[in-house]
């Protein structure tokens, strides 16, 4: 809160990402005009807005604008309000009257915003196999303005740890100053490109960001390599089913020659039949060769049909 003709120093901190309120309370004859001014660390003021009570809409200068800042006139106040704050946020704020004699300030408030100082942006556009992808970490580096070692690391699918897979060393080249008037923050911006993407290049890719003995973690950035798991199934079972087809025609074949070569191996062995079989295994048969002819047609038949024993015993008879 801001009052004017007020010497004391207010201090309000906030959330990086949260929107603060300023206020500024003054009396019904100070209300014509009233201006915001912003003053950063080691700064002169720069003019952030005006506001008459006559116009419905504030005036804007120094590049700040109603994205991010807005302005409410009331009865006997007037509030400067500042959305989803920023790190170089981090400034005091004034509120001033116009008189005749000059601009009459309030004694100001002195905003520190609060939080991650290495931001990581999502990946905005769809990612498919095949495809190129930047990755970008923005680092803040208005508390400490030495160099920056940068390290990231992807924590894939499956995988208990990350894993280090690139490293920016004593990097400082790539800051530059914020384009904000008045503001001390130089960002720097690290990128890690990806090109001909697999899809085990999936996972969550962290900005790691080590200056001035501290240790600073992004928010991490999510790549999604887009029909990477249903293609990965569909290849898998395609692959399996093929080789599950080469396996059994390899084995049809292979068994067919092994039984069409046994097969003519057995056709070309002759077949022995011993006799030095024992004797207590084989049968015998007493044979009468008799002088008379047979007796009908089918006795004839039975004596004309060749019989082959395997061992003949001849005994005279008396």
């Amino acid at each position: 809160m801001i009052r004017l003709c007020v010497t004391l120093l207010t201090v309000l901190s906030v959330q990086l990402g949260d929107s603060v309120t300023l206020d500024c309370i003054f009396s019904k004859n100070e209300i014509e005009y009233i201006s915001w001014y912003k003053q950063s660390i080691g700064k002169r003021p720069y003019l952030i807005a005006i506001s008459n009570k006559y116009a419905a809409e504030p005036v804007f200068y120094n590049n700040f604008n109603s994205t991010r800042f807005r302005i409410q006139m009331g009865e006997r106040n007037n509030e400067l309000v500042i959305l989803k704050t920023e790190l170089s946020d981090t400034a005091t704020y004034y509120c001033g009257t116009r008189r005749d004699y000059g601009t009459l300030f309030g004694g100001g408030t002195f905003l520190t915003v609060k939080g991650k100082t290495v931001v990581q942006q999502p990946v905005s556009d769809p990612v498919h196999p095949g495809d190129s992808v930047t990755l970008q970490c923005t680092v803040d580096s208005e508390t400490c303005a030495g160099e920056h070692s940068v390290y990231w690391f992807r924590h894939g699918s499956g995988e208990s740890l990350p894993g280090l897979i690139y490293t920016h060393g004593n990097r400082s080249d790539e800051c530059e100053k914020s384009p904000e008037a008045g503001s001390p923050t130089h960002s720097c911006v690290y990128s890690l490109p990806k090109r001909n993407l697999r899809r085990s290049d999936a996972g969550i890719y962290y900005c790691v960001v080590v200056t001035c003995g501290d240790i600073l973690f992004g928010n991490g950035t999510q790549l999604e390599i887009e029909g990477s798991s249903m293609a990965a199934v569909v290849f898998g079972l395609a692959v399996l089913l093929c080789l599950c087809v080469i396996v059994n025609i390899v084995l049809i074949t292979t068994r067919n020659k092994k039984c069409c070569k046994h097969f003519k191996n057995f056709l070309k062995k002759p077949v022995f039949f011993s006799q030095n079989q024992d004797a207590e295994m084989l049968n015998y048969a007493a044979l009468h060769f008799s002088d008379k002819k047979p007796k009908n047609a089918r006795r004839k038949k039975e004596l004309k049909e060749e019989i082959v024993y395997s061992h003949v015993t001849y005994t005279a008879r008396d």
